[in-house]
């Protein structure tokens, strides 16, 4: 099992019940998916199955084609064509990638100081946006000859906004403003 998965049972569910007064353990936020998102846009096949392998060796899992839904003569754009990638990652998967972005990738950005936390949608997830994949460890930036932003998306269980922000506070996730939990 996934290290971080074991300290929100063990530490941060009873944490969470006394932080915001509930009554009943289940009705405790938790993290239901994560969702990475990568558009690439209209590239060469070469360079596309690049990133598509970038965005596995980070993820861990094959990601799946996102294909445009319609044709755009100005961008040279036909419907069928490949312009993306996404990821959903749940379980343990969802844990050790959790625990990695906030541990390691995150600390890696350049003059970092911390997420927005405008990012949530009023309903208790939380989407932000990273500039280049090379923050990861799993890609090498020398053999990287594109960079590429990816979208990350927490889901939760919660429908608050403030409930999810104490939740992924606790999980790690470094907002401004905040000072990280241990």
């Amino acid at each position: 099992m996934a290290r971080l998965k074991d300290k929100y049972r063990a530490e941060m569910v009873p944490e969470l019940i006394r932080k915001l007064g509930l009554a009943n353990p289940m009705l405790v936020p938790r993290l239901t998916k994560i969702v990475i998102n990568m558009g690439f846009g209209i590239v060469e096949k070469d360079v596309q199955k690049k990133l598509v392998e970038e965005l596995a060796a980070i993820t861990g899992q094959q990601p799946q084609l996102c294909k445009a839904r319609k044709s755009v003569s100005n961008f040279k754009l036909r419907e069928g064509m490949v312009v993306g990638a996404k990821v959903t990652l749940r379980g343990d998967r969802m844990y050790e990638f959790m625990d990695r972005l906030v541990s390691v990738a995150l600390p890696r950005i350049r003059d970092f100081r911390g997420l927005s936390p405008r990012g949530f949608d009023g309903r208790g997830n939380y989407t932000f946006g990273v500039a280049e994949q090379t923050i990861f460890p799993e890609i090498d930036p020398t053999t990287a000859h594109t960079e590429k932003g990816m979208d990350i998306t927490f889901c939760t269980t919660t429908s608050d906004n403030k409930m999810a922000r104490e939740l992924l506070t606790m999980l790690g996730v470094p907002f401004t403003g905040t000072n990280p939990t241990k």
